[in-house]
């Protein structure tokens, strides 16, 4: 908590229910007036652009209508604002306002008004760019080294940098192995654009490296791109900082050296032109926005830097010379310079709190009211603590919240997997392109030892597989009581699953011996079982193959079992018991052989893609390890020597992602309402703790992802 606030020089609260976001606020002469003095520009996701020019009487007034100067509807959403030269033929300021689709640039004037009303504001569209891909962000400059003109450069949520030289479109240029979206900025010193990809790495990019490379008007295979014309877009210089950015400023001021600062989640990195790091602070907060400015003292330079607290930091390099408390968090910073006012630092949060403010001195110390003084009725106390402590002693007889063991539970749900499948299939408007798509049907049993209120029971399988229904609701159950519910699973769409497991979860509520409040049922309670499907339920036995593109060798410790041993299903009993090969042919069409080495202790698994691999040789370690566990073995094991086979495997990540890229549904996923969650999806963290599995566990972890990338197609 600072001991001081910022002082409020002027406020607003923009709209109703609108959405802002890093992008939405913007400082300049926009108007080109005689006075140069700053205006403030302000876009929002609900397409609203406004132009304010802040004439406060005194100190914390609020908005006065002359304040504003325009406010327009643009009827799409507002991604970004900039202010800069880009109109060819005059150097005057011109305003760019990016849209999901489209690229606008205005020119924004005044006309001196002849009564009471004012100065009359409006804006004339110059030119207009139409967005052939969803534009995320963008940035401005001199690229190339251009006198007198600002070009820009937009990019786009699949990762297309399309560079637009004023009225004219330039050419467009895809990141490599480019993922999601990240900020990006403009180094007129160097020349280059930079930005932080989803590698968690600052990545810096040439302007005449990206002008040179291969035109990319559509993505194209590496092979493509060796035979294409141009040259291959190459990084600058790269420098990996291990987490993602929230904004990237580039600053040259006169008496410090060019830096690019980057805002990191939690650190703030200042870089040289180079990639090489000048300094870092590590931060003790969640920050929301920065904006660096001028320092008075030599070789140094200032930071504003807002965080999820409400608080605005002043940092000198990385000393924090002060703290100042908000109203608000904000989600953008900028300082301008208002009514001969230098120095102001406007803020705006993302609901639309829009605040001037300067760094004062006057403490807001909080002082404690005068006490009423009265006598103590210590009858009256005596009495509250009794009726207290009874409400503590009722209250600490309620033990059933914490977990029992299974044997003791009070209510215990089972699921019992038919043996055979269904004669009748149950399926239902399934997607498998086969003659037939079997079904098995799965009975789930509810015993309640208690009273269960409400009970609830969800069924769930992995997907593309189905259950003709999943959701059931009982009656109140009495004590010693049961219910049964019986239904079928199924392959709905034409892919194969990557696992063979579904799960069984029941929720109620258990009555308690005294109830605080009329409303509330009982204590919240949870039971859950798993179940295993049948491999039948997606295969069935086919001819082994002797040839196969991908193979995959198992090592155990103990002799090979035949195959009518671990596999009854899908062998019949009249075959060669000494047979060594097994073949499966999936519903969707896929062929998978399973092989017995006569003379070591190796099971190979084949197959043409290397997707198929997962499931067979998961089952084909799951039924060995039950096959020893009933002969009482528990040394059993299985081991994977062989090269785990990444390359097909990156492989088949790159054509899974080209086909999502090229595919118009992928267009119609990035509409134009989830860019108004920008603001949400930006602040959601996700981290993740790296294990060290088995060997046996790293392909399994592999094959089990590569079906699952493979099964989203």
């Amino acid at each position: 908590m600072s001991l001081f606030k910022a002082r409020d020089w002027w406020s607003t609260l923009l709209g109703e229910n609108e959405e802002f976001d890093q992008g939405s606020l913007c400082i300049g002469d926009v108007d080109n007036s005689s006075s140069g003095q700053d205006k403030i520009i302000v876009g929002s996701y609900m397409g609203y652009l406004r132009i304010f020019d802040p004439h406060p009487v005194k100190p914390g007034d609020g908005v006065q209508p002359e304040d504003l100067l325009l406010e327009v509807q643009l009827r799409e959403p507002i991604l970004q604002v900039e202010v800069g030269k880009f109109v060819s033929g005059t150097e005057g300021l011109h305003l760019a306002v990016l849209h999901c689709r489209k690229l606008c640039v205005y020119a924004v004037s005044g006309t001196l008004g002849k009564v009471e009303h004012g100065n009359q504001y409006q804006i004339k569209l110059m030119y207009e760019h139409n967005l052939q891909r969803t534009a995320c962000n963008m940035t401005y400059g001199p690229f190339g080294g251009v006198k007198g003109r600002d070009f820009i450069c937009i990019q786009s949520m699949d990762g297309m940098l399309m560079l637009f030289e004023q009225e004219s479109y330039a050419f467009g240029r895809f990141l490599p192995g480019f993922l999601l979206p990240g900020p990006l900025a403009y180094s007129s010193r160097t020349d280059s654009f930079i930005t932080v990809s989803s590698c968690r790495q600052v990545e810096s990019y040439k302007y005449q490296v990206l002008a040179f490379a291969t035109d990319a008007d559509e993505r194209q295979e590496p092979e493509q791109q060796k035979l294409s014309s141009g040259k291959r877009l190459v990084v600058d210089w790269v420098l990996n900082i291990g987490e993602q950015a929230l904004d990237i400023r580039v600053v040259s001021f006169n008496q410090a050296v060019s830096s690019v600062f980057v805002l990191g989640e939690r650190n703030f990195f200042c870089l040289k032109d180079n990639g090489q790091i000048r300094f870092m602070k590590k931060l003790d907060y969640s920050p929301s926005c920065f904006i660096p400015y001028c320092s008075v003292k030599e070789g140094t330079i200032n930071t504003l830097l807002g965080n999820h607290s409400k608080m605005l930091n002043v940092y000198q390099d990385v000393t924090l010379k002060w703290a100042t408390q908000l109203p608000h968090i904000p989600v953008s910073v900028k300082v301008a310079h208002l009514q001969d006012l230098k120095g102001v630092i406007v803020t705006l949060s993302d609901n639309g709190h829009l605040q001037c403010s300067y760094l004062g001195t006057d403490p807001s110390i909080f002082q404690a009211p005068k006490v009423d003084s009265r006598e103590i009725n210590y009858e009256e106390f005596d009495a509250e603590m009794k009726e207290l402590q009874k409400i503590i002693k009722e209250a600490s007889k309620m033990q059933d919240i914490l977990p029992k063991s299974e044997k003791h539970r009070d209510l215990i749900v089972t699921a019992e997997v038919s043996p055979s499948l269904d004669a009748e299939s149950k399926a239902i408007d399934s997607e498998v392109e086969a003659e037939a798509v079997p079904s098995v049907t799965v009975k789930i049993t509810i015993q309640s030892r208690v009273t269960a209120q409400q009970p609830n029971l969800a069924v769930c399988v992995q997907a593309p597989l189905a259950v003709t229904c999943d959701q059931f609701s009982f009656d109140d159950l009495e004590p010693d009581s049961a219910e049964t519910v019986v239904m079928s699973v199924f392959l709905k769409r034409n892919c194969s699953p990557s696992e063979l497991e579904g799960n069984c979860i029941v929720s109620y509520n258990t009555p308690t011996e005294m109830n605080l409040c009329s409303f509330i049922l009982g204590i919240p309670q949870v039971a859950q079982c798993n179940f295993r499907l049948p491999l039948r339920l997606i295969c069935f036995p086919a001819q082994p193959s002797k040839a196969a593109n991908h193979k995959l060798t198992i090592d155990t410790n103990k002799p090979p079992i035949s195959f009518l041993t671990i596999f009854p299903d899908f062998v019949h009993p009249s075959e060669d018991d000494q047979a060594n090969a097994l073949g499966f042919q999936f519903l969707t069409g896929s062929k998978i052989t399973l092989l017995a080495s006569k003379t070591s202790q190796r099971y190979r698994i084949q197959s043409d893609q290397l997707e198929d691999l997962w499931l067979i040789t998961r089952e084909l370690t799951l039924r060995l390890e039950e096959h020893f566990k009933k002969q009482n073995c528990k040394d059993f094991a299985c081991t994977f020597s062989g090269s785990i086979p990444l390359q097909e495997y990156f492989e088949l990540i790159d054509r899974h992602f080209e086909l999502r890229l090229n595919a118009e549904k992928f267009q119609e996923l990035l509409s134009e309402r989830a860019l108004q969650f920008r603001a949400i999806e930006r602040r959601l963290l996700t981290r993740f703790k790296d294990k060290t599995p088995a060997p046996l566990q790293h392909l399994d972890t592999l094959l089990e992802g590569t079906f699952r990338e493979v099964s989203t197609l």
